[in-house]
């Protein structure tokens, strides 16, 4: 499945954006704490744990906090992110090891994670059978898998607002929904599936807000069918008033965020892999536990 996306762009967007990630990532510190608590459910007991995507680091330390006499390994394909999850992780008996290395190509022997957690990082990564398959590879028998995305409703204000405004080359990202992940997981031979989903909505008071937000932690426009030169100042604010519309009564500019969380685990040695790129039939949504949790307050 060919990207949408700019690789090396999509690398320099998180690379720029590692030194104030932690200031500004709201959303993904709260999907990283509620990813975190489905372990209550599950009660794992992980000798060796991987964070794909692990950023500055706060998951893969929440992770070793939990899991104390597990080895954890933290990856992210952003170099100055390794670089600041290396700091949190310590120079003396570092809590974990950071890796700089490829969520698509992880660098690890076959069958060696008893856990692999990742939080948001699957909606830069597109080809889910391909990016599962490769994951199911590392997990151990019975492993777990345990993993976050966003849907397509994902800021759909601003992808509104840029349509309205007669902007042709796309400024938000396309975001796989549900069944696509249901899909994927159960084609690279997961088990037992079991997928949420919440709505967030943060609030600006600015559009302008909205968009530095987005730029600092790394989730500016990085697909390849980008404007390659500077949006009008014109059609932005001609977007930026049809975003206007959507102002609420107390004020604030509302931005919805609809994310998943998924959790299945690797199948037993006995059980027949499907290779990627093997055709199967779409998976019905009923075959897979689903629970809708009501929109959070503000």
């Amino acid at each position: 499945m060919p990207t949408p996306f700019d690789p090396h762009h999509l690398r320099r967007n998180f690379s720029r954006a590692a030194a104030g990630y932690m200031e500004v990532a709201v959303l993904q510190h709260e999907v990283e704490a509620r990813l975190i608590e489905r372990l209550d459910e599950i009660a794992p007991t992980p000798s060796r744990i991987l964070d794909v995507g692990c950023g500055p680091g706060s998951g893969a330390l929440a992770l070793k906090k939990r899991f104390p006499k597990a080895e954890v390994l933290a990856l992210d394909l952003a170099l100055p992110m390794v670089k600041r999850a290396r700091r949190q992780a310590g120079w003396w008996r570092p809590r974990y090891t950071a890796i700089c290395a490829d969520a698509t190509a992880l660098p690890l022997a076959d069958g060696c994670i008893d856990l692999l957690f990742t939080n948001l990082c699957l909606p830069w990564l597109v080809d889910f059978p391909a990016v599962f398959s490769e994951w199911r590879r590392v997990l151990a028998p019975g492993g777990l898998l345990l993993c976050s995305s966003v849907g397509p409703e994902t800021l759909w204000e601003l992808r509104e607002a840029f349509a309205q405004a007669g902007e042709d080359a796309p400024h938000v990202h396309p975001f796989a929904p549900v069944q696509v992940l249901g899909d994927a997981l159960m084609a690279a031979g997961f088990r037992d599936p079991v997928l949420d989903t919440d709505t967030f909505t943060l609030t600006y008071a600015l559009p302008s807000e909205a968009m530095r937000d987005l730029r600092a932690m790394g989730a500016g426009n990085a697909l390849i069918a980008r404007r390659r030169s500077l949006t009008g100042k014109a059609r932005m604010q001609s977007a930026f008033a049809v975003w206007e519309q959507h102002r609420r009564a107390d004020g604030t500019l509302p931005a919805t965020c609809e994310v998943f969380y998924a959790h299945a685990f690797a199948p037993d040695p006995g059980q027949p892999r499907r290779e990627h790129g093997q055709e199967i039939a779409s998976v019905p949504l009923g075959n897979i536990p689903i629970r809708r949790r009501s929109p959070p307050s503000d």
